[in-house]
């Protein structure tokens, strides 16, 4: 067995060295795991913790505040009955922030830039947030998704335009396009179940170039289990 430590408002003031005293904890006892990294990136306010609290909270909350330095939630998955586990990482998108923030990109398998559909320039500015990700990875390495927001505020006609931008930024990007809504939760689940199922592939795969056996149940399957989460600073 193991203990996921979770975020808790009586933990915002917790020291550095608590913090990583933690980490290291998580990490040892999920060692053994099948797991990938995911980093999300983008503007302040495109609403990147509106979209991973809807998919691993089943929650959307208008009124938040802005991720501080970065947070992150442990996803857990059973895929064709092998378990898997996504490593979501919410990293803040404001500039004083960003320092912090580039140093948890290193050794992401997955990089999320997300925009928000109501907000145009927010989407000419995923090109620079995908840049800074891929400065810490191998391009090769990673799957790369845009992710609109916030698709519920937009008209038929607003949507239809602004999906065929984000299509040709995506293929720029030889990223895959996905329009979601975390108020309604339209595409949410479906866009997350994509992305573990890419990466469990991913991961089978890596095991079997390095000898490792690599052992899938029966059927075609994804489900996800409910998983506590760790804050990284707190809010």
């Amino acid at each position: 067995s193991f203990i996921l430590y979770t975020s808790n408002p009586s933990h915002t003031n917790s020291s550095s060295s608590q913090f990583a005293f933690k980490y290291y904890c998580l990490f040892q006892r999920w060692d053994r795991q099948k797991m990938s990294k995911v980093v999300v990136v983008g503007d302040l306010n495109v609403g990147k913790t509106c979209l991973i609290n809807r998919f691993c909270k089943d929650v959307f909350e208008r009124d938040y505040k802005a991720t501080i330095g970065v947070d992150f939630e442990i996803e857990r998955f059973e895929i064709s009955g092998v378990p898997f586990s996504l490593q979501i990482w919410d990293t803040a998108g404001q500039e004083k922030f960003k320092c912090i923030a580039s140093a948890y990109y290193r050794g992401a398998h997955v990089i999320i830039t997300v925009f928000d559909m109501a907000d145009i320039k927010s989407l000419d500015h995923t090109h620079q947030w995908l840049e800074e990700a891929l400065r810490e990875n191998d391009p090769d390495s990673c799957f790369i998704f845009l992710v609109g927001t916030k698709s519920d505020l937009l008209s038929r006609e607003e949507r239809l335009r602004t999906e065929k931008d984000a299509i040709k930024i995506a293929t720029e990007m030889k990223a895959e396009f996905w329009a979601v809504s975390s108020k309604t939760g339209e595409n949410v689940q479906e866009f997350f179940f994509r992305v573990a199922a890419l990466s469990f592939e991913k991961c089978i795969l890596r095991d079997m170039e390095n000898g490792l056996p690599a052992t899938i149940g029966q059927g075609d399957s994804i489900s996800k289990h409910k998983c506590k989460s760790l804050s990284a600073l707190g809010h």
